[in-house]
């Protein structure tokens, strides 16, 4: 499967996915760690994709939705946003209700 595919594959099969440098659970950067902390805080399953466990994945995610930094995080098939955004959101308390709708919607 072409690279491209299967990122696309991970961001329309998972209602909410992160692409992070490392895991939830061992983030290798401040950033991916915030993010994920973030996705957790709202209390649903994530889905995560460690970047640095696939080069391809790495080297061609910023060309997928033209978003040239990690992490990425995509509910619903679409890009939330990195860092920032996914903690302005939380802070707001608008991720909590994104990620809430997706994992419900894609259960029920």
């Amino acid at each position: 499967m072409d690279i491209m595919d299967r990122i696309d594959d991970a961001v329309k099969k998972n209602p909410v996915v992160i692409f992070m440098k490392g895991t939830p659970q061992l983030p290798q950067c401040g950033y991916s760690s915030r993010a994920a902390q973030a996705l957790a805080a709202c209390g649903k399953d994530f889905a995560h994709v460690n970047i640095f466990a696939d080069q391809e994945v790495y080297e061609n995610l910023p060309r997928y939705a033209n978003w040239p930094t990690f992490p990425q995080i995509y509910i619903n098939g679409e890009l939330v946003g990195g860092c920032d955004i996914t903690l302005d959101l939380y802070q707001k308390g608008e991720l909590q209700k994104m990620v809430a709708a997706a994992v419900d919607g894609a259960a029920g």
